[in-house]
């Protein structure tokens, strides 16, 4: 029997490679190393520190159940404390003397002779490792704009994944394209002290209220207390469940979302002063087709003098601004590209997978479309695991899906090493099952409205699926405890 560098790699360093760390150590398998591109941990909070960025659900949910901090200053959690909590999750529980920072994993390729994988660097050093456990996350690979001239601007360019914290935009002429996620944090926080502020939106955005408050002492003594801790977290995650899982996925069964609509449109018109600009932010398509922002003051940003909200579809990018489709330049200082991140694309893992056979698993999803059994394996790939692959997100926090996938995978291996098993490969007939179970429950999704064609959703996928488990949480928590381990072959 080929012995490998390591028993278990993990690729990743955001919350899914800790989680995934701390449980193989509860488990006794502690002969793993996990590999960051990036030159601290956090993922998602170290790569993205862009001004304003908060999370988007409650604090007390997003965060491991047996790690529970009592330290949030707010009901959502600024970016800064996330980073703080993964570095306190890393320091607790021992993991960073098995970490491996400054390494890019730019392949894995599965020997069937051996039964061991070979991960390659960009720095061209490589190891082995019988197992693989992707936890690179879906917000990882930066997406530009497809706009001609993109790259020749002659000013500052930035994307909000990489945000440039020397440059200072006090008096600038600013440009943003897009109005997701991150420009709805963005476009307030720095509006008071730009020059001029441009907006470019393809897609208006459905916002709503966030009941972000500060933490005062009774919050903070509460949360030092096992009973509080729980009420809180029952409470939070409730809340969580009801504005999306429950919403989205079970449209069809609790049309929570379409009474959302008309929330939206109040809140609309009690901050946006124009009605003509006020028109041009009201999407034109169901809550839920594309994940909705909470924020207090990205509407009423659009009542500046110095705010400029453009709809006109951009042509090309100069060397001094952008150019709309009407003909019209507007010259810029700094262009943020707040185009959010390959998220389902197939090659949107950061790094080429070729499995058993010499089949790649972004060929196999083209092949067959987006996939994987209960969002962790995929057949023809051994020994690969990963937290929140297709199918895998149910739209919840993701502490208690990481939590959840991390289960399922621990008990592929603690039953690999009871039988002496050097080859876990999830079946084909059991990813088929699985598949076939996702595409019957789907029709119940809102993204299946006919408003939803005119989302932009990057919830779509090429194939027009949307790889979202169309599951409540309990749910998913419950089958990756129960899934029968018979659905893989252990050899």
């Amino acid at each position: 029997m080929t012995t490998p560098d390591y028993q278990t790699v993990i690729v990743g360093a955001g919350f899914a490679g800790i989680g995934a760390g701390i449980e193989l150590d509860r488990a006794g398998q502690g002969d793993y190393l996990i590999l960051e591109a990036g030159a601290e941990p956090g993922g998602t909070w170290y790569w993205n520190t862009y001004p304003g960025i908060a999370v988007d659900i409650p604090s007390f949910s997003y965060q491991f159940s047996f790690e529970q901090s009592a330290d949030w200053s707010r009901t959502y959690a600024p970016g800064r404390e996330l980073k703080a909590y993964a570095e306190h999750c890393v320091g607790k529980y021992g993991l960073r003397r098995k970490i491996r920072f400054h390494t890019t994993v730019v392949a894995a390729t599965f020997d069937d002779g051996t039964d061991t994988w070979r991960l390659d660097f960009e720095d061209g050093d490589s190891l082995t490792a019988r197992y693989v456990i992707n936890a690179s996350g879906v917000l990882t690979v930066p997406k530009s704009p497809d706009i001609d001239g993109v790259d020749s601007f002659g000013g500052v360019t930035m994307h909000t994944a990489r945000w440039d914290h020397g440059q200072d935009l006090t008096g600038k002429r600013v440009a943003i394209i897009g109005t997701g996620a991150s420009a709805v944090q963005i476009v307030p926080e720095i509006a008071d002290r730009v020059a001029h502020l441009d907006v470019y939106q393809r897609t208006p955005i459905w916002c709503f209220p966030k009941f972000d408050w500060r933490l005062g002492t009774l919050a903070r003594w509460a949360m030092r207390m096992p009973g509080g801790k729980v009420l809180q977290r029952l409470l939070s995650q409730a809340y969580v469940e009801v504005t999306f899982p429950l919403s989205a996925q079970y449209y069809g069964v609790f049309p929570l979302a379409k009474h959302s609509e008309k929330l939206g449109r109040a809140y609309l018109k009690r901050h946006v002063h124009d009605p003509v600009v006020r028109e041009k932010l009201t999407p034109q398509y169901a809550v839920g087709c594309k994940r909705p922002a909470f924020h207090n003051s990205y509407l009423q940003t659009y009542n500046r003098d110095n705010v400029e909200l453009v709809t006109e579809p951009i042509e090309k990018i100069t060397g001094s601004g952008v150019v709309t489709a009407d003909g019209v330049l507007r010259d810029v200082d700094v262009l943020i590209l707040a185009t959010g991140f390959k998220v389902l694309d197939v090659d949107a893992v950061t790094f080429e997978v070729t499995g058993s056979d010499g089949r790649t698993l972004a060929g196999f999803w083209e092949e067959n479309r987006m996939q994987a059994y209960e969002g962790v394996s995929v057949p023809g790939f051994p020994n690969f695991f990963s937290i929140m692959g297709p199918y895998g997100y149910v739209g919840s926090s993701y502490f208690a899906l990481i939590e959840a996938q991390t289960h399922h995978i621990l008990r592929c291996l603690q039953r690999a090493q009871r039988d002496g098993a050097t080859r876990v490969e999830v079946s084909q007939e059991a990813n088929d099952r699985f598949f076939a179970e996702m595409m019957s429950k789907r029709h119940r999704q809102v993204f299946w409205q006919d408003s939803c064609q005119r989302a932009n959703s990057y919830y779509f996928d090429r194939n027009g699926d949307v790889p979202l488990r169309p599951t409540s949480t309990p749910e998913a928590v419950l089958r990756s405890r129960r899934f029968p381990l018979e659905d893989y072959e252990i050899v």
